[in-house]
């Protein structure tokens, strides 16, 4: 008697199967044969045949009939010699066949040798052999019973040995060069399959050594995919190995005397829509071809590694700056221009990198800066143009003589052009190469350069519209010359013309927290919570125009918090403070100090006290280039004279854009309500989410801390928002 069960379950006496009786049958025989030759308790095989809430109370009787019904159609012979049998045992039932009799047991045995086969370094062998072993399933272990809803985890068992086979097989055939012939079959199984590590590893291989890496390069991105969202891991060394091999074009995956040649990843492709993310392996230069005909690679310094270049398409804001020294440099000599161009491209270095961004060339007076816009620095269009003004602004001081065209300038001055949108950028992981950019972005902001006159600072449409909270423009007098970038806003004027939609619980809670600081002369931090276009911004807006409305109430001083050092990690501290203080932004270094001395005299009684906050204070206002200021002394003294400023009269402090912020400006925000002593001070955090996944403990255990958290405006709220801000920028001269 033969038994099948790698497929739909079969017995085969002299070549002609038997039939068998209905599903409990068959089940008490698939489960046996599962389990040949070993005792099988009754408990296990009511397990087996019932859920435990399902069985019926004649379970027992049922599963004994099924077995005197299998001794009556297949064990009639079972005293003869080699014969299965069917064989009663405490504490249930034992199944005693030849393995041979098994296609499940010949299938492991032949698998195994197929395995030594191929540890041994025969892979055609250990090919024939898996072969074989794969060719005796039929279909999914006993099919017929799965159907019938059986799902024991046995049959998970065998179907992963089987899969198991497929990759020793699939394994083997890649050594013998047949990469082709097992595409197919390795496409199926990572479809089935993407979390099978060893099975995406053999079909990156087969696609790379079919030349198409790109594709090969793509299933490392979805298997990847798939183990971080499922699991929260990441592929193991052997297919990140895999994948860095692809990426350096490693000689070790060809197979022996044979040339690989991948198609390449940038061929002609008009007419087709561009990869989204493309990873292309370096290419060096070659010194000689051998005689395969695959390029050498130039040989390389001492002790530097072979690098890789990845290519993507990315979103991202260009800016392209070029400075023009002025009539001093006519009448210097080569030497002197070269010094005054080193020093002209390290400040454009320097203030493109305090705005989070890169330079990627410096070709004389001209430099090319990149700012992407990636999850965590969504505003790069932003701080493109912002660098593009703090650039503008060192060489030429708006309150000096104005700047002069190109012919007949006075002095240093710069002109940039700033052009958002999608471009090929190629960097290169773990060396301090810097990335270059490819692509019709960079001709078009090159082009705007031209029409960009000296001292000047223009944009793109899409840059405009992405930056226009943020920055004041106006109209070129030539359409096609972009829009001039006149300068930065620390708000969004259009905010103060929008409507508050559906906000009166959250202002509720806000005056009734004011009212409470002002009662209990107790200092508490509310933290606004929501995300882009929520509203914070105007809610707060809102609170400050109700309070203020009431002379005496409370007196509000409100800063922002910038995504990159414009200023310096205590610009959001001089805001409040110039603020208080009536400190304008043109106001000269002296008639600036003169408004902090006034105010801290009024403030404070002891003269001696009053010299130490201004002589402490005074960098915040009137930064003075030859004395470094002490950051911990300022901050201390800026807490102390906000301690005064609170006694005075109830004070709310905000600083908005929170999750921006840096972390010692964090620390000082969170802590101001227990360090500020008993005075009516609210300080107020207005923030996205982030600063959450920042500081999963912001606020938490404080005795005064409160959290709003604003839902989504409403479609309709959202789009009557931009309308009005758009009406209002539109006015804007």
């Amino acid at each position: 008697m033969q038994f099948r069960l790698l497929g739909p379950l079969e017995a085969v006496s002299d070549g002609r199967p038997v039939v068998l009786g209905g599903t409990k049958q068959r089940a008490t025989l698939g489960y046996l044969l599962l389990h040949a030759n070993r005792v099988v308790a009754t408990s296990a095989l009511l397990n087996a045949l019932w859920e435990t809430d399902d069985a019926p109370a004649s379970a027992r009787k049922i599963l004994q009939n099924a077995v005197w019904g299998l001794r009556g159609t297949l064990f009639t012979d079972g005293c003869s010699p080699g014969s299965a049998t069917l064989l009663t045992q405490a504490p249930g039932y034992m199944l005693r066949v030849a393995p041979h009799h098994v296609d499940l047991h010949l299938f492991h045995r032949q698998a195994e040798d197929g395995r030594a086969k191929l540890a041994a370094g025969a892979p055609e062998e250990a090919a024939a052999l898996l072969r074989d072993a794969l060719a005796l399933w039929r279909g999914p272990a006993l099919a017929d019973l799965r159907e019938a809803g059986i799902a024991w985890p046995e049959l998970t068992a065998v179907q992963n040995s089987r899969l198991d086979a497929m990759e020793d097989y699939c394994e083997a055939e890649l050594a013998c060069g047949r990469h082709h012939a097992v595409l197919g079959d390795l496409e199926a199984m990572v479809e089935n399959g993407p979390l099978r590590e060893r099975t995406c590893g053999q079909l990156m291989l087969a696609l790379y050594r079919c030349g198409r890496q790109a594709d090969a390069l793509n299933v490392y991105g979805r298997v990847r995919s798939a183990l971080v969202e499922e699991l929260g891991l990441e592929p193991g060394r052997d297919l990140r190995d895999l994948q860095q091999a692809i990426l350096t074009q490693d000689r070790a995956l060809a197979l022996p005397g044979t040339t690989v040649r991948p198609r390449p990843l940038f061929a002609d492709t008009r007419g087709e829509r561009a990869r989204d993310i493309v990873i292309r392996p370096a290419s060096a230069p070659a010194t000689e071809q051998p005689a395969d005909g695959a390029p050498v690679a130039a040989p390389r310094a001492a002790g530097q590694r072979p690098g890789i270049v990845v290519t993507e398409r990315k979103d991202l804001s260009v800016v392209i700056l070029q400075t023009w020294l002025g009539v001093e440099s006519r009448d210097a000599g080569p030497e002197d221009v070269d010094v005054m161009l080193d020093e002209a491209a390290r400040t454009i270095r320097e203030k493109v990198e305090s705005f989070g961004g890169t330079i990627a060339a410096s070709i004389g007076s001209v430099s090319l800066a990149l700012f992407e816009a990636d999850h965590d620095r969504e505003d790069g269009a932003e701080r493109a143009v912002r660098a593009a003004l703090a650039i503008r602004d060192h060489f030429h001081d708006p309150a000096g003589p104005g700047a002069r065209t190109p012919s007949g300038m006075q002095g240093p001055v710069a002109q940039a052009a700033v052009n958002t949108g999608t471009a090929l950028v190629r960097s290169h992981p773990g060396d301090t190469t810097p990335p270059s950019v490819v692509g019709a972005l960079l001709d078009a902001c090159h082009a705007l350069l031209s029409r960009v006159p000296a001292g000047a600072v223009r944009v793109c449409h899409v840059t405009r519209r992405a930056t226009e909270s943020a920055i004041v423009y106006g109209r070129a007098e030539d359409p096609s010359a972009g829009w001039q970038a006149r300068g930065a806003l620390r708000e969004f004027a259009g905010h103060h013309l929008a409507p508050l939609v559906d906000r009166d619980y959250e202002l509720e809670v806000l005056h009734g927290l004011l009212e409470r600081t002002r009662h209990r002369s107790t200092p508490h931090l509310v933290t606004v919570l929501g995300e882009p276009r929520s509203g914070k911004s105007r809610l707060l807006m809102e609170f400050e125009r109700r309070v203020t409305e009431a002379p005496g109430t409370a007196q509000f001083l409100v800063a922002r918090a910038l995504p990159f050092a414009e200023d310096s990690p205590l610009a959001v501290h001089a805001d409040i403070l110039s603020s208080y203080c009536g400190i304008l932004p043109g106001d000269p270094p002296g008639e600036a100090t003169a408004k902090l001395d006034r105010a801290v005299r009024r403030l404070t009684a002891s003269e001696e006290e009053a010299g130490r906050l201004v002589s402490a204070l005074t960098p915040l206002v009137a930064p003075d280039e030859d004395r470094e200021a002490d950051p911990a002394a300022v901050v201390d003294a800026w807490r102390r004279l906000l301690g005064e400023i609170a006694r005075e009269r109830p004070a709310v402090v905000v600083v908005d854009n929170a999750h921006r912020a840096d972390d010692t400006l964090l620390d000082l925000v969170e802590n101001l309500t227990e360090t500020a002593g008993p005075v009516p001070l609210l300080v107020i955090a207005a923030a996205r989410p982030d600063l959450l996944r920042r500081r999963a403990g912001w606020g938490g255990g404080k005795r005064h801390a409160t959290t709003l958290t604003l839902d989504a405006v409403p479609d309709s709220a959202d789009r009557l928002l931009t309308t009005l801000a758009g009406t209002y920028l539109a006015a804007c001269p």
